[in-house]
């Protein structure tokens, strides 16, 4: 206990060991259906299923690990929601569907620049005037419309929603099995989520599974075997056919910044809820926290993962007595066993066949549809009273899910951001390098979106 004492100052704090632990496996509970999700999200850009749930539990184990021991807080650290979608649909989709048609190894070495640059910034101190530098109603809407996207996904990947002429869109057939199965796992979450139980989204996907398993929607494949190859994903970076690509910097930038400001924004929310922030209003050893994710990113990348970060969900284990990186640390353990469970994965994110080649998760489809709503409820923060500030947050908003592209989302907000701040005759008020990229962004649409 010394030892333990020495390392994490648990009492210090005003915690003991048996409040870290439970901490951790609440937190584990919380946001182990990433698990799940994220072979399912990856494997549409042609990434192998098992190789991927081991990168993700790796990963995750790993940066976790790091934010306990190096920076000492109850925070885990997994492959981000939104990040994933931004990697498989626009990144990695085709050209002819409004993705950019980049290899998944292409996009990887993306994922492993944009984490050392977000390391660089982070143990030189130049963070903070990158934050300053997004105005905060970008950042806003940047984040809603990313919701509004997973949100669109879930519904697209449970059959609620479905592609119709004349109005591109439609809602599917109530008596579809794979819509009635998302609507029940969705209900199932919410209800959970009420009675605020623990791992409400874990309980919710594996409730769908065995509800999906008595009419075909699901398959039972086990529950242990041995972990599965990484192979297929391990240290297949390919920085010479990213760089081949003209827009290569603009799928680097694009993830710096979704991990900027995740991680800024989780750290701020946690810290709060844990009362670990200074007289000052500061984040003690927020350099060293921001570090501990930049390297989990990197690790991934190499593993085959895509950019990882601070979840909000460790405000679970906060909310049960966690205070210090114990609780981290028992989070990370319980994320490398999970490496046994991969039948279990399968049988939960494998997907349901409707047609050759078309494939519906309606295990999994739940999970999307709440996350999304619960990044829904920054929308009351943006300040729509002032047109500039509103309207930009709007365009992020809007563009995200009907264009199926973050990247277009965050390029038409910057542009009008500057346009409309400028018209304001607020030019030199706002930050230069957020003109900085609306100018990128306008050279973008003039020579490389075609």
């Amino acid at each position: 206990m010394g030892a333990l004492e020495k390392l994490f100052e648990i009492e210090k704090r005003g915690s003991s060991t048996g409040k870290e632990v439970t901490a951790g496996i609440t937190t584990f509970l919380t946001a182990s259906y990433i698990i799940f999700v994220q072979p399912a999200v990856l494997s549409i850009a042609g990434m192998d299923f098992g190789s991927v749930m081991m990168a993700t539990c790796i990963a995750t184990a790993f940066a976790t690990a790091l934010m306990a021991v190096f920076a000492n807080y109850p925070i885990v650290v997994a492959p981000a929601m939104g990040h994933n979608f931004f990697f498989a649909i626009t990144v990695c989709g085709a050209a002819a569907a409004g993705g950019m048609g980049f290899h998944w190894s292409q996009a990887l070495a993306a994922v492993f620049i944009s984490g050392s640059i977000f390391l660089f910034l982070s143990l030189f101190g130049f963070r903070e005037k990158i934050i300053n530098a997004i105005p905060s109603p970008l950042r806003l809407g940047i984040a809603v419309g990313i919701g509004l996207l997973i949100a669109l996904l879930g519904l697209e990947w449970g059959g609620v929603i479905v592609s119709k002429p004349g109005t591109f869109v439609g809602f599917g057939s109530m008596r579809s099995g794979p819509v009635l199965l998302t609507f029940f796992g969705t209900f199932l979450m919410l209800a959970l989520m009420i009675r605020k139980v623990r791992g409400a989204i874990l309980w919710g996907i594996l409730g769908s599974a065995l509800a999906a398993l008595p009419f075909g929607l699901a398959t039972f494949h086990g529950f242990v075997s041995a972990p599965p190859s990484m192979v297929p994903t391990f240290l297949k970076l390919d920085f010479a056919g990213l760089f081949a690509n003209s827009q290569w910097w603009l799928v680097t930038a694009v993830f710096f910044m979704l991990a900027l400001f995740d991680t800024v924004g989780t750290l701020v929310g946690v810290a709060m809820a844990a009362g670990l922030m200074d007289e000052s209003g500061k984040i003690p050893r927020a350099e060293r926290a921001m570090a501990a994710d930049a390297g989990g990113t990197m690790a991934g990348a190499f593993l085959g993962t895509s950019t990882v970060t601070a979840y909000i969900e460790s405000a679970a284990g906060i909310a049960v007595g966690g205070r210090t990186g114990l609780a981290a640390l028992v989070t990370a353990g319980l994320f490398l066993l999970s490496i046994f469970f991969s039948p279990l994965a399968q049988m939960v994110g494998g997907g349901y066949k409707v047609a050759e080649g078309v494939y519906l998760y309606p295990v999994i489809a739940p999970a999307l549809i709440v996350v999304g709503s619960l990044m829904l409820t920054l929308v009351k923060e943006i300040s729509w009273d002032d047109p500039a500030d509103g309207f930009s947050a709007y365009m992020a908003i809007i563009l995200t899910p009907l264009s199926v592209s973050i990247t277009e989302g965050v390029s038409v907000a910057f542009i009008s951001y500057s346009l409309l701040k400028s018209a304001q005759g607020k030019f030199f008020e706002v930050p230069w390098l957020t003109h900085v990229c609306s100018v990128l962004f306008i050279l973008r649409y003039a020579f490389l979106a075609g």
